[in-house]
């Protein structure tokens, strides 16, 4: 293994960092690059919890199989209860982050065995050797549960790594973290702005139009909707059921707006303000027209989901 090589892997690492490259572009890139540093790695995950009101975190797995490589992503829900949470518990990460520990490695071609399922699974896939290592942000700054990245290396080589991969590894995880993590923070600040300000506000917004007092005239289609009868529903309804009632109806009305070309402005209760603003007038009016068509169908199918709780939606 060349020293010079895992330099060069870190310099790679800190340009393609600055550059912005998406997480999935960051992975794919060291993978394809370390075996011409003597990295014989076989297959890399990566995972990061982020802000975002749907998803607890993202998961990017890479695997070389024969002459192909490949990269994924996933993004993954709360893990706080049900078969996630118990698949979080049993998981290495969650071992080394009871044990304050940062790196666990099992060698399937000396013979070892381990209770990890996760890593488990790597041995049956064929891997000879596996690393799982975490690295650490700093508490105080932490983004939400965003405190850590985790990795999983693995090989199928017959030997498995050797201490120097190991250590190379080490060395390569801060600089992978810091370049994963501005990505992420850039991403995090996006769905942020998205979320509160609506979507073409959100990017205003991030692209510098932040000063006060500064001001531009749209022309564009105004859309308000609410729940018909939302107060005797709340008389009458559970305290329990509030809350999914309007996840789902929202859900639905954001889905119809956005398909159609608008974006949510401000979620009120149970009211909803959205706009449509293209170049022409005439057309922002066909797509609200569409997007109230739309609404009024998956309302339709959304009360029949949930016909046997009572609750209608108009």
């Amino acid at each position: 293994m060349d020293p010079a090589r895992i330099s060069e892997l870190r310099a790679w690492l800190i340009e393609a960092g600055l550059a912005g490259e998406s997480e999935t572009a960051l992975l794919d890139g060291l993978c394809r690059r370390m075996p011409e540093a003597g990295l014989p790695i076989t297959r890399a995950v990566m995972l990061i919890d982020t802000l975002h009101p749907v998803y607890k975190g993202r998961a990017f797995f890479w695997r070389r199989e024969g002459g192909e490589q490949q990269t994924e992503l996933v993004e993954y829900g709360p893990s706080d209860e049900g078969e996630m949470a118990e698949t979080w518990r049993r998981s290495v990460f969650f071992h080394l982050l009871q044990t304050e520990g940062s790196l666990v490695r099992v060698r399937f071609h000396a013979g070892e065995s381990t209770e990890f399922p996760t890593i488990a699974q790597m041995r049956d896939d064929g891997m000879s050797d596996v690393v799982a290592i975490i690295t650490r942000f700093a508490g105080s700054r932490a983004i939400g549960e965003m405190d850590s990245l985790y990795c999983y290396w693995a090989t199928d080589h017959p030997r498995g790594f050797d201490d120097a991969h190991v250590e190379a590894l080490s060395r390569l995880m801060p600089t992978l973290a810091l370049a994963v993590k501005c990505v992420s923070l850039a991403r995090i600040a996006g769905t942020l702005v998205e979320t509160y300000l609506g979507r073409d506000a959100g990017r205003r917004v991030l692209n510098g139009l932040i000063r006060r007092g500064v001001a531009e005239r749209i022309s564009a289609v105004l859309w308000y909707s609410d729940l018909r009868e939302f107060t005797r529903i709340t008389d009458r309804a559970e305290p329990e059921q509030i809350i999914p009632l309007l996840n789902d109806y929202a859900g639905a009305a954001i889905s119809a707006i956005y398909d159609n070309g608008g974006d949510v402005l401000k979620l009120i209760g149970d009211g909803i303000l959205a706009i449509f603003a293209s170049d022409a007038a005439e057309e922002d009016c066909r797509r609200a027209l569409a997007a109230h068509a739309a609404l009024r169908a998956r309302l339709g199918a959304l009360n029949e989901r949930r016909a046997s709780e009572g609750l209608p939606v108009t």
